[in-house]
């Protein structure tokens, strides 16, 4: 059937190109026609006038002789342009229907694979493999025929986020807590997903979850740093800035968001270094962290970009430092050098590939930190 098909639409095609070739030479064969019409009609009315007396004998040879000259010479005309004409349509028309349809079957038998059987959604549906985009497919397709299926929504609103398909996110965070009920990871995805799309600001909606899954299930730090991201985004500088404090008091040495609660604790006026933690190996010391207060902003700022560099430097060296480069990608997303923090990424997951635990931690922190991660991870 498809071969059927596809003879069809190559003979439609070759008739909608050849008919102008035809519709052309109908128009050339009437006008010729014409031209010898009027010529005999001279001679005729020639005839009538010599023998009505009005022109003599000369006279009517000398004009026969110059209307038959025409006659002639129009004639032979048309008859070679006919035949130049239907030997180019011809050629054009051979072209059209035999040489490029024989062409485009030939590259297809030698660029193509005629032979390879059919691979219909159904079945790969059915296998999808490691493709996400098969697993995602297979999944919208359960959740088609079944929309109360509250554990699909479960799964799948993760992997919207992940794929940064904010809308698709939303509505299925918000179907598997219509569908199972509230519960902290369920509400702080909904919290996320509104955050990241409406740019990082921590819009009412998101704040309400992400209040309800504190009191759910206290003392989550993610859930802590977006509370007092919304203080700060408020303007409400005082709680904000005791928010992030309490949030660096609470975390386990060599925590990997402590560099980011530091900055923001700094944005809102407060002692970045007074927390005392440990900072993980290689990082800054408390004597660097103290040295650093005291400095102008400008100097500080040079300071953390050459602490930044050699860091970089020495993975580059040693790249089986995973720390050093979660450490590495948040200090370029913290100096707002974008390009520099996706090459990070980039380099990271080299040693750390993306299907790995830690490559997984690597791109969760990207996205934390606004890194897009878009083509990195491939």
């Amino acid at each position: 059937m498809f071969w059927i098909i596809i003879a069809l639409l190559t003979a439609a095609v070759a008739i909608v190109l050849t008919y102008p070739l035809m519709r052309n030479r109908g128009v050339s064969d009437t006008h010729h026609n014409g031209e010898v019409a009027v010529y005999r009609d001279q001679l005729a009315e020639l005839q009538r006038e010599r023998e009505s007396g009005l022109i003599g004998e000369t006279e009517a040879d000398y004009a026969r002789a110059e209307i038959g000259r025409r006659l002639l010479a129009a004639a032979s005309a048309d008859t070679g342009k006919k035949a130049g004409v239907t030997s180019r349509h011809n050629a054009l028309a051979s072209i059209v229907t035999l040489i490029l349809p024989l062409t485009g079957l030939c590259l297809y038998l030698y660029m193509g694979s005629p032979n390879m059987p059919d691979m219909p959604l159904e079945a790969r549906l059915e296998k999808p493999g490691n493709d996400m985009n098969l697993m995602i497919a297979k999944a919208e397709r359960h959740l088609a025929q079944n929309p109360e299926d509250g554990a699909g929504w479960d799964v799948l609103a993760p992997i919207y986020l992940k794929t940064m398909r904010l809308g698709d996110a939303e509505l299925a965070f918000r179907n598997a807590i219509r569908l199972r009920g509230e519960n902290p990871q369920r509400l702080t995805g909904l919290a996320e997903t509104l955050i990241a799309a409406n740019q990082g600001i921590v819009i009412e909606d998101a704040r309400t979850a992400l209040e309800t899954a504190e009191k759910t299930s206290p003392g989550n730090p993610r859930v802590r740093f977006y509370l007092a991201l919304a203080l700060e985004q408020a303007g409400k500088m005082n709680e904000a800035r005791s928010a992030f404090a309490g949030i660096l008091k609470d975390s386990p040495e060599g925590a990997p968001w402590i560099p980011l609660v530091q900055a923001h604790l700094q944005n809102t006026g407060g002692d970045a270094a007074a927390p005392a933690k440990a900072a993980p190996p290689g990082g800054p010391t408390q004597e660097d962290m103290a040295a650093a207060s005291a400095m102008s902003p400008a100097d500080r700022q040079a300071m953390v970009a050459g602490m930044v560099e050699s860091l970089d430097a020495r993975l580059k060296e040693n790249p089986d430092n995973f720390e050093g480069w979660m450490r590495l990608v948040r200090s370029y997303a913290m100096l707002k050098n974008e390009d520099k923090a996706r090459a990070a990424l980039a380099e990271g997951l080299k040693t750390f590939p993306p299907s790995g635990e830690q490559g997984k931690q690597l791109l969760a922190l990207a996205q934390q930190l606004g890194v897009d991660a878009q083509g990195v991870a491939q």
